[in-house]
């Protein structure tokens, strides 16, 4: 069985019959349960009410780094995030790539849920481009002992992956490891030990191969593990049972049905 440790439901932009649909046609394909990763605590309830439905449908909480209009306090994201309804913290992190213009308000943000995670015992879910050295030094400086997570959508290099490794943390590759152009990411996902790898869609973004230039979809994270598996040599039924062992690992917050 499968997990999709990264998706954002709700915007798929999609009815609450064609959520459905989607989440049926995942599961014939062996996918079990669903991490709904939060962009906005502004959008967090809508998000919400768009999962409520389905039981194997976990939530986070946070703000994207490139989503700094809605940046929110400490305090308005602790209120949001200490709901038992939210397993996780994010996702946050840094994106310079995108926009090194708000790399202050950015770092602020990152400092809050990160605390605010501390403060929760809730793991984080970082996104982090083109900011490796203040990533890996915030999570040093400001994280506690207890609190660990996941690097998602993984695009770094194998250093940066190893100083999260070291922290606790998970990493998770996304559909882009199926691309031509992703050698080095390639590369990195083989050398990753397999106890610390976790795998995801980013639905509706970044579909792998063969599905590129239409809306990713959770059922695609089959994909993403079958290409995995034969990169690192092994059968997608143990890539499956690892990957899935790690997720409910870090999230252990998850109250699996039955």
């Amino acid at each position: 069985m499968f997990v999709d440790s990264h998706c954002h439901l709700d915007r798929l932009k999609q009815n609450t019959e064609e959520l459905a649909q989607t989440l049926a046609f995942a599961r014939q394909r062996g996918v079990e349960h669903f991490l709904c990763v939060s962009v906005s605590v502004k959008d967090y309830p809508q998000m919400l009410s768009t999962v409520s439905g389905f039981d194997d449908v976990s939530v986070s909480c946070g703000v994207h780094p490139l989503h700094q209009e809605d940046a929110c306090d400490y305090d308005t994201l602790l209120a949001a995030a200490s709901s038992d309804k939210v397993i996780a913290i994010g996702e946050t992190g840094l994106d310079y790539y995108y926009s090194e213009d708000t790399r202050e308000v950015q770092i602020q943000s990152f400092i809050d849920h990160i605390k605010v995670a501390n403060d929760t015992h809730k793991p984080l879910i970082i996104h982090t481009r083109d900011a490796r050295e203040d990533t890996i030094a915030l999570l040093k400086q400001y994280k506690a002992e207890h609190t660990i997570g996941v690097l998602h959508c993984f695009t770094e290099d194998l250093p940066m992956a190893q100083a999260a490794m070291e922290l606790g943390f998970y990493i998770s590759i996304s559909g882009i490891v199926t691309f031509k152009s992703a050698a080095e990411l390639q590369a990195v996902t083989k050398a990753i030990p397999l106890e610390r790898l976790l795998i995801e869609t980013d639905s509706p973004w970044l579909a792998p191969v063969p599905h590129r230039g239409k809306p990713n979809q959770p059922g695609y994270v089959v994909e993403v593990a079958e290409f995995i598996a034969e990169l690192r040599g092994i059968s997608v039924s143990e890539l499956a049972k690892a990957t899935t062992a790690n997720f409910y690992r870090l999230f252990s917050g998850i109250k699996v049905n039955g």
